[in-house]
């Protein structure tokens, strides 16, 4: 059977960063407002007020300390409260096509490859700004590769789908080499206005290079022992905009139901079962055991969770190096989460160090993928 290897990563960082202070600052002038201008309903039990947050209440609930956005002014602006982007003419280059070749270009380079030599492109992200044409397509175009490409959405795990998806390919000789893009604009569809989720997310976008082992060139090489997906059923996580917002009666911009929206206690104690017995069980299908494992790369969304499944699969408290966290930087990307993991912190292993990348979210799904440096 055809091996398949990671040969290279890259991560497109915004250059704008938001830190706790300044978002507490702009959410609890927003909720002033807000309380001022409903006294009287609030006074009369009709509508809640809105509560203040704080630094320590995000640190505390989530571990983030700040997080990367393509615009901060609309965010922290207490009349706005979402980022600002411009509208772009149909000639230019998509908000997410551009922080995907961004990416990308320095996945190519790691990989030491050319655009050329690459057969297909995948674009694997929580949520695109358009339906079609693919932004897959367009990052196709940009980069000059011939082949084919699309797009697919599975939430918070569509990167390591997208790896299993890229290397059936690849195993199944459709493609020798294959470049997936995670371009998460995660701002875009957080509601900045709720405190209890005002402070999840950030914006990045990731580029990894999947291919034959025979045609790698980067001596920094992983390869993909085995991958394993899963999915149920979950509305506990869930986000509604879609083409068929406008036919529904009061379909105004601000529809709570629009943007993403959870129920964070009943996902946390779904979640981490779900997601530890997904990892300890595509172990024991390979032969392999949690203390063969030199690291975790875990999704990036909650500190906490995270140390939950790390102590699930492990049976003891991981060492810092073992599950390396990004969160506390990035805050939740999404899909990209795992793989910035990943990619900042998988160098420093030697060869026959096995590893797990592992994404979960809403839907609920989840993904594992075995790895091994060579």
């Amino acid at each position: 059977m055809t091996q398949v290897v990671i040969t290279g990563t890259g991560v497109f960082t915004p250059e704008n960063v938001i830190t706790n202070e300044e978002l507490v600052t702009a959410f609890n002038t927003y909720a002033d407002n807000f309380n001022e201008k409903n006294a009287a309903a609030i006074d009369a039990g009709e509508i809640n007020a809105v509560p203040h947050s704080s630094p320590e209440f995000i640190k505390k609930a989530s571990g983030i300390e700040q997080r990367y956005v393509l615009n901060k002014t609309g965010v922290l602006d207490p009349d706005i409260m979402h980022p600002v982007l411009r509208a772009r003419e149909e000639s230019e280059l998509s908000q997410m096509a551009e922080m995907a070749v961004a990416a990308a270009k320095v996945a190519l380079q790691k990989a030491g490859k050319t655009a050329s030599e690459i057969d297909a492109v995948i674009c694997a992200a929580s949520n695109h700004e358009r339906a079609y044409p693919a932004i897959a397509i367009e990052v196709q175009e940009a980069l000059e590769i011939k082949g084919f490409a699309f797009d697919m959405n599975v939430a918070c795990s569509s990167a390591t789908f997208g790896i299993q998806a890229a290397r059936d390919m690849i195993r199944g000789g459709s493609a020798r080499s294959i470049l997936i893009v995670n371009p998460e604009i995660c701002s875009a569809h957080l509601e900045w206005r709720d405190r209890d989720c005002h402070f999840i997310f950030g914006d990045v976008c990731t580029a990894m290079i999947l291919e034959r082992a025979d045609l790698a060139l980067s001596d920094s090489r992983f390869e993909i022992i085995d991958t394993r997906c899963v999915t149920e059923f979950s509305n506990n996580i869930r986000n509604d905009a879609g083409f068929l917002r406008r036919t529904r009666e009061g379909h105004m911009q601000d529809r709570r139901d629009m943007l993403f929206r959870q129920e964070g206690r009943k996902v946390f104690r779904e979640v981490v079962p779900l997601v530890s017995a997904l990892i300890t069980e595509h172990l024991e299908a390979n032969d392999l055991s949690a203390d063969q494992l030199s690291r975790l790369w875990l999704h990036q969304a909650n500190k906490t969770m995270n140390d939950f499944i790390g102590s699930k699969v492990l049976g003891r408290t991981p060492e810092k190096h073992e599950q390396p966290n990004i969160l506390q930087n990035y805050a939740n990307t999404s899909s990209a989460g795992s793989i910035i993991a990943f990619s900042q912190h998988s160098d420093d292993l030697n060869s026959g160090d096995l590893g797990v990348i592992c994404s979960f979210g809403a839907g609920y799904s989840a993904g594992s993928i075995i790895v091994k440096r060579l």
